[in-house]
């Protein structure tokens, strides 16, 4: 018997999770594997570790209780990496030394597998005087450009590349090249950005006001409020960024307010953090713990749910103390601090057990009364950690009890900080949960609703033919178990079907007891007109929410992953004749037969420090006219290069017969960094030979006018994209995988079929 509800859990967990040697050998035999080496790792530090690695094993099994991915895969290993999902970076000194320190750190923190936040508002804007240099200020979007190259070069723990979030505030002189920077495709792609919206700015913006943009003390220009608004939101309706940051409200909410000041986030925005601040993530899988799902007495059973929540602050506590640190600052703030990030996942899943439609009032009490009762459990659970291993040590009680999130709790709660401190400042988060959720069963993401009852999933199989499977959410699943192909209910919805409205309301209503931040995505219909999309916004703000992500599907963004029944093929018909007239980009339901002659070109690479040069042919594929990649040759005298270079000769050929967007092949290869080091190569520093390769072959796609130009995408349309018969056209494939499975989840692009993350 497995202990995996689904195919693809057991996948994610192979893939992601399983503690395997360094040559691929499985250490981990079991998911019991897996669940026995983290209870037994974070149960290290107690007094009594063969109890408490009994009780962590307990909230571990059967998926109750899903630590981060970074905790799951890496506790127990000896591997030295951070167990913390969630950085923010120091203040960005305005100088150009303190400038690359910080970029120093930001590498050395990514190396280890952190996301990190950094606030780009410190930095004088364009233009302004550079003291005793007599030149002008180059503004922090320049450098932010530096940020971006290092970060494509630092690969993170396992298979995660690092994430960066780069925020500024609202009156930052340089806002607006800041606001319209990711209107360049080719600039900022390993950043999700964010507008830091001051209280002001927004009276100012709801009265048609002025708005200064100022540094240093000196006013830069002067705009109007509502127009700035305007464009931070035309960005975001044809972009998908800038979110929206509500700082002033942020930092008045929050429980420490009397000892730090928050000016930037976590990549996904659920972890507003004061400079050097961490953070570690966990969630409790609501869906696991409903009694009688779907029968009249299902409910969700609060008892068993104070009960692991208890443990889980326990575990996620034992983690501070467990785990690596990139920098000591980092070390320091966390042991001052000792924050956890304890959050929820299959909230929509949940609510369908128990007959309620996600996204109505109802529903949001429902989910407010769940939230609290686990704030509540968490709180008195720090209460007792205090008692036995005492407070974190800036702990006030004053101040803490009678500001953020604190003032708002039970009478009962309080007395107890009062008297006995706590032994963690901050408890609760909504984190991203993608790929932790797919490795539960496919319950639904976070507080997301259910994204798609099903969808079918090719997978890559050992002799590389690909099957299709079905994959079915969590709740759906067991509805079908129970009642059978009988129809769902009409309080079953979707992603697909939910307006804006019931989004916000869902976010608003869990954030009230949340005592850090939320990442959620609201999904807006692609014909949303401008001024509806705007009130989206308006209503996060009006409803408490401390800032706002949307994602509405469109030419620039992609579409989200289609769900739909394929079409069959006419009579006499052959798929691989159903190619867009454009030709530019093809999807084949089938690999192409290679043709007796092609087109091609050869490239010679001399890697420095090497005897021999490496000579790479790429050939082309003409299809309607058009030219794109079918294969690659990649030839070395080199005998230490023969195997690499035949497997990798082999797997690029592979993935161009498949067709569709093979660029993501170039940004893979020129993303692989060596820790020996790179070479400097006309004037670029290029991190590894690899990488030197996919420079190579993305120069060749630029010339036969496959990709528009060096780091930007195809030269195409989305719309022009054609796939195998009867599929829907889709948005961007995966870069890990190459399926056309991405979907904008909890504020981040994810892939439904391998779990990538572009946020790490």
């Amino acid at each position: 018997m497995t202990r995996f509800a689904a195919p693809i859990a057991e996948q994610i967990w192979d893939m992601k999770y399983r503690f395997k040697e360094a040559g691929g050998q499985p250490i981990d035999l079991t998911v019991e594997d897996s669940w026995r080496r983290i209870a037994q790792d974070l149960a290290k530090v107690e007094a009594k570790p063969e109890l408490w690695e009994d009780k962590f094993y307990e909230a571990l099994e059967d998926f109750k209780f899903l630590p981060a991915g970074r905790i799951t895969a890496g506790a127990g290993t000896a591997r030295s990496v951070t167990l913390f999902n969630c950085f923010v970076m120091g203040t960005v000194p305005d100088s150009m030394a303190g400038i690359f320190d910080m970029l120093k750190e930001a590498a050395l923190t990514m190396q280890q597998g952190g996301g990190i936040g950094y606030d780009f508002s410190t930095i004088r804007p364009k233009g302004a005087d550079v003291m005793g240099v007599a030149a002008d200020a180059s503004g922090p979007l320049s450098f932010m450009d530096v940020w971006d190259a290092m970060c494509r070069t630092i690969m993170s723990a396992g298979s995660r590349r690092g994430a960066m979030m780069a925020t500024m505030r609202c009156d930052h002189p340089d806002i607006e090249q800041f606001i319209t920077a990711k209107g360049d495709p080719a600039r900022l792609r390993m950043f999700n950005m964010s507008v830091l919206v001051t209280d002001d700015f927004m009276e100012a913006v709801k009265a048609n006001g002025s708005w200064e943009l100022k540094f240093g003390g000196k006013v830069y220009h002067t705009v109007e409020a509502r127009d700035l608004w305007n464009k931070i939101m035309q960005n975001t309706y044809d972009h998908a960024e800038p979110g929206v940051i509500f700082i002033d409200r942020i930092n008045q909410a929050n429980n420490l307010s009397y000892c730090e000041t928050i000016a930037a986030t976590n990549p996904c925005g659920e972890q507003p953090l004061p400079p050097y601040g961490a953070c570690l993530l966990g969630s409790i899988n609501l869906a696991r713990m409903v009694s009688d799902p779907f029968g009249d007495a299902a409910a969700l059973n609060e008892e068993a749910l104070a009960d692991l929540v208890a443990t889980a602050v326990r575990m996620m506590d034992n983690v501070v103390d467990a785990s690596n640190f990139p920098l000591e600052a980092q070390a320091r703030e966390a042991q001052a601090k000792r924050r956890i990030g304890l959050g929820v996942t299959g909230l929509a899943d949940a609510l369908l057990m128990v007959g309620q439609k996600y996204g109505t009032e109802e529903a949001a009490r429902q989910t407010e009364h769940w939230l609290k009762a686990i704030a509540r459990a968490a709180y008195l659970a720090s209460v007792d950690l205090a008692k036995e291993k005492g407070a974190f040590p800036l702990m006030d009680k004053d101040a803490y009890v009678n500001g953020g999130l604190v003032q708002h709790m039970d009478d009962d709660v309080k007395a107890a900080i009062s008297e006995h401190g706590i032994r963690n400042a901050l408890l609760t988060s909504i984190a991203p949960t993608g790929t932790i959720s797919l490795y539960a069963g496919n319950v639904s993401s976070g507080i997301e609703p259910v994204f798609a009852y099903a969808y079918t999933r090719k997978v890559l199989q050992k002799d590389g033919s690909r099957t299709e499977e079905e994959v079915v959410d969590y709740a759906v699943q067991l509805w079908r178990d129970k009642f059978g192909d009988t129809a769902l209910p009409d309080y079953f919805v979707n992603a697909q079907t939910l307006e804006p409205a019931a989004h916000v309301r869902m976010q608003a209503a869990a954030q009230k007891w949340i005592d850090s931040s939320i990442s959620k995505t609201i999904n807006c219909p692609e014909d949303i007109d401008f001024d509806a999309f705007k009130d989206v916004y308006m209503q996060a703000w009006d409803t408490g929410c401390k800032g706002c992500t949307t994602y509405r599907p469109n030419d620039v963004t992609g579409s989200v992953l289609t769900v739909s029944e394929a079409a069959e093929n006419a009579p006499g018909e052959d798929p691989a004749d159903h190619v867009s007239d454009s030709g530019e980009v093809i999807y084949m339901s089938e690999p192409l037969e290679r043709p007796q002659s092609l087109e091609g070109a050869t490239y010679k690479l001399k890697w420095p420090d090497s005897e021999h040069a490496i000579y790479l042919t790429v050939n082309d594929v003409v299809i309607n006219g058009h030219r794109r990649p079918f294969e690659v040759f990649i030839n070395s005298k080199n005998m230490e290069h023969y195997a690499w270079t035949l497997a990798l000769t082999r797997m690029i050929s592979a993935v161009f017969r498949r067709g569709g967007d093979v660029s993501f092949v170039v940004e893979e290869l020129k993303a692989v960094f060596d820790p020996r080091g790179g070479a400097w190569m006309q004037g670029k520093y290029i991190p590894s030979i690899l990488a030197a390769i996919g420079g190579v072959i993305e120069r060749h796609l630029i010339s036969i006018d496959f990709i528009e130009g060096e780091g930007m995408g195809l030269k195409t349309d989305p719309k022009a994209e054609a796939m195998a018969v009867g599929e829907a056209p889709r948005g961007k494939a995966c870069p890990s995988c190459g399926q056309f499975d991405m979907r904008m989840v909890e504020g981040c692009m994810t892939c439904a079929s391998c779990g990538h993350s572009k946020c790490g």
